[in-house]
């Protein structure tokens, strides 16, 4: 079983990585390609083309400018620590002991516009992508068709290497498009994670994209590799309800946020 989160908007270089463990990505040749298109952009450009403020605007011109490699652990991070977002408060990435950084690293995958797909200990330099920009480039009007096939193809090359049937879908619509799920060698399970609202179970984003992590943190720490050992996830007061659930969804619900 393979899982599939999206990453984050903000980032933390700051602390320190938890471990001196790292991994090289794989697609740093492509990211390379998008780099030198989003290094023509001037600040304005940028902040218009992802609808963001000036000063993140320049903020990620700086980062273009200065992103360049060889990646090393005094210019990126590791990708599962680099990323601070929703999904990974849930994760927990920092708490994790050496296991199950192993574990993680074997069974997690992150979707990326700009990397791709990351292992959890790939290294990064900060940037700024989402994979719903429409960010015309060498190979079309947006980042789905530059990834094309690239990205399905690797997961199912990283299928066989677990020899796992599985995908676990963590991650958003945006992120997940990138994939396409009649050309993976794998059956999709997506979860939805709802939370009780005025008498009834609804999927809050916040909520929902915090459950995402804890569930990959769950898989993670109880290395879970069969699919249906997922449903006795628990973690801060989710559990699987069978009456709302269907044969392709489960779903996760809890009446109170802990």
């Amino acid at each position: 079983m393979l899982m599939v989160v999206s990453p984050a908007k903000n980032l933390d270089y700051e602390t320190p990585a938890k471990t001196k463990q790292f991994t090289e990505a794989d697609f740093l040749d492509q990211a390379e390609i998008l780099m030198e298109d989003l290094r023509e952009l001037a600040p304005h450009d940028l902040s218009e083309l992802m609808g963001i403020s000036d000063k993140l605007g320049t903020l990620n011109y700086d980062r273009n400018q200065s992103w360049g490699q060889p990646f090393t652990t005094d210019n990126a991070k590791q990708a599962v620590l680099a990323f601070n977002g929703d999904v990974y408060t849930g994760l927990d990435a920092p708490s994790f002991k050496a296991d199950d950084f192993k574990f993680a690293q074997k069974h997690l995958r992150i979707l990326s516009g700009l990397y791709g797909l990351l292992r959890p200990l790939d290294l990064m330099q900060p940037y700024r992508l989402e994979m719903g920009t429409k960010f015309a480039n060498q190979r079309g009007k947006n980042l789905y068709e530059f990834w094309g096939e690239m990205i399905t193809d690797a997961l199912n090359t990283q299928l066989k290497k677990v020899k796992g049937d599985v995908v676990l879908n963590l991650a958003s619509n945006e992120y997940f498009k990138s994939v396409k799920p009649k050309l993976l060698n794998a059956t999709i399970m997506t979860p939805a994670f709802k939370d009780l609202k005025n008498g009834q179970y609804k999927m809050i984003s916040f909520y929902a994209k915090k459950a995402r992590g804890l569930m990959a943190a769950y898989v993670i720490k109880n290395r879970i590799t069969d699919i249906s050992d997922i449903k006795k996830f628990d973690s801060e007061g989710y559990g699987f309800n069978k009456e709302l659930s269907t044969d392709k969804q489960w779903v996760f619900t809890r009446d109170h946020a802990e």
